[in-house]
């Protein structure tokens, strides 16, 4: 090709399925060369030809993407609340925490203007609700890719009473499956469906204990954990433990009945499941004293061990606005972000061990001030297709 290079594919048995004429290059050089591209490189080049399309779309070449991506420096995900629609941007966890510094944050697509409620967020995927529409009543749960814009929305959950539902969006490793478990709101039906597969369909799963979730979830090594009781009115009681590639439910008891839900975070504790709450009832403000984290143990034997982190003198001078827990970045600093855009909005990161308080600036996200912000740690760019 004049004035560019041309990309031809060699011939093999096991490549005889692409066109045998548009690349010079072996296939696995080219999946190398664009497993190094950014995600929305990777979006564009996919439109470029059926060849590239295929390769881009293959398993070998999104497992590569995500591995390699994994490997990479780990992001800060943001989805500001507009009125009518949702804003995604990304930002590199900063390595360096020794000085107060700034990262900037790359707008990457505006989302669908239906959204109703964020879900959260697994292995570069997002889940929402979303209205279905005028003239059409109740909630759908969409999946999207804010590396590459794409949205799947799923076929609306048929139950047998009318009742509203939480999604929550789980990875088999094993498998190398995405799962989204529905848990309605009467405490008693819960349906799973699979993604990727020709035809999308929720089936029913079995539950021996009616309970009510609280909306707080994670993802870890295969199994989706959510907070829950069993009397709808009631204070948290157990943890929910869903096996993604059994599709069976377990149950592990809280040390102690606790109602602070709203200021507790599900993080991921080297590999753990792990409560991390402050001493305060809703948000984090100047005067919360102390984190407390909670990591569980042993699942068979309902074992888990306890931490108490009392904050220095010095966070009373440096927060200044109400904060919500984004969780944590490794076992040693607790991150904390602000619960509404500002135009000198901070991430800030308190280390547990050195008892130390570093905030780093967030720039790039001034249009939307006042807005809701959410924020998820180790965020990752995934360029499978739905």
């Amino acid at each position: 090709m004049k004035g560019g290079l041309s990309i031809s594919r060699r011939v093999t048995r096991s490549t005889t399925t692409l066109d045998r004429n548009s690349l010079t290059l072996p296939v696995e050089v080219v999946t190398e060369i664009l497993s190094r591209l950014p995600s929305k490189s990777i979006a564009r080049c996919h439109c470029v030809c059926k060849l590239w399309s295929s390769v881009i779309r293959s398993q070998d070449f999104t497992e590569l993407f995500l591995t390699k991506s994994c490997a990479r420096r780990p992001q800060l995900l943001f989805a500001c609340e507009g009125r009518s629609e949702i804003h995604f941007f990304s930002s590199p966890q900063p390595e360096n925490l020794e000085d107060n510094s700034y990262v900037v944050a790359t707008n990457h697509i505006a989302r669908s203007p239906r959204y109703y409620k964020l879900f959260g967020c697994t292995n570069g995927f997002f889940c929402y609700g979303a209205n279905q529409g005028k003239n059409k009543a109740g909630i759908v749960t969409v999946i999207c890719n804010p590396s590459t814009g794409q949205s799947l929305t799923l076929p609306r959950l048929k139950t047998r009473i009318r009742v509203e539902a939480e999604s929550y969006l789980g990875y088999d490793p094993i498998a190398k499956q995405f799962k989204v478990l529905s848990v309605c709101d009467d405490g008693k039906e819960f349906h799973v469906l699979t993604l990727g597969t020709k035809k999308l369909s929720w089936r029913l799963v079995e539950c021996c204990i009616r309970h009510y979730s609280s909306g707080k979830w994670i993802c870890i090594s295969g199994v989706l954990y959510y907070i829950a009781k069993e009397i709808r009115y009631s204070v948290e009681s157990m943890v929910v433990c869903f096996d993604l590639r059994t599709e069976k439910f377990s149950f592990v008891n809280l040390l102690r009945r606790f109602n602070r839900s709203h200021s507790t975070t599900l993080t991921n504790y080297n590999g753990r499941l792990g409560f991390l709450m402050s001493s305060e009832d809703y948000y984090v403000t100047r005067s919360c004293k102390r984190f407390e984290l909670w990591v569980l143990r042993d699942v068979a034997k309902h074992e888990w061990s306890r931490h108490v982190y009392v904050l220095p003198p010095v966070w009373k001078g440096v927060v200044e606005d109400r904060l919500d827990i984004a969780g944590m970045v490794g076992v040693d600093e607790i991150v904390l972000t602000p619960c509404f855009q500002r135009v000198s909005s901070c991430v800030i990161y308190y280390n547990v061990k050195s008892k130390t308080i570093r905030e780093v600036g967030i720039q790039g996200m001034e249009a939307f001030q006042g807005k809701r912000l959410n924020t998820y740690l180790n965020y990752v760019e995934n360029v499978k297709f739905l």
